[in-house]
């Protein structure tokens, strides 16, 4: 039996086009219509998120905010897809010292509005 072995953090993922991409997209949203909603994260976050020492990529879970709207938290992870929740600080006498990583969340919706809209496919109608 072949073993498969994972591909480094920092290369997960590949472009794939946008006419897959379209139907992957339009495919969930087509089997989970009560699913049919995306979110915006903004470069700054990922960034900061990416900057971590250590960091390799970031994971995404589907959440609800304190009014129970869906949203993401997202988070940094190390080269073992293990979620990064301290980072070093080395203060300048040279000691070191652990602050909690970045945990975030607030993702915008795609469409104009702030209200969510489950049958929102800007994803599958912006191409």
């Amino acid at each position: 039996m072949e073993t498969k072995t994972q591909p480094p953090v920092a290369q997960i993922g590949e472009h794939v086009g946008i006419e897959l991409g379209t139907k992957l997209v339009k495919d969930y949203f087509d089997a989970y219509p009560e699913q049919a909603y995306g979110h915006v994260i903004g470069r700054a976050i990922i960034d900061k998120i990416l900057a971590q020492p250590g960091c390799e990529g970031i994971v995404i879970y589907p959440a609800l905010d304190e009014s129970g709207k869906r949203t993401l938290v997202y988070a940094g992870v190390d080269a073992q897809r293990k979620a990064i929740v301290k980072i070093p600080i080395v203060n300048t006498d040279g000691v070191i010292r652990f602050e909690d990583a970045i945990v975030a969340d607030r993702a915008g919706n795609p469409g104009d509005g702030d209200e969510e809209d489950p049958g929102d496919t800007a994803i599958t109608t912006a191409w």
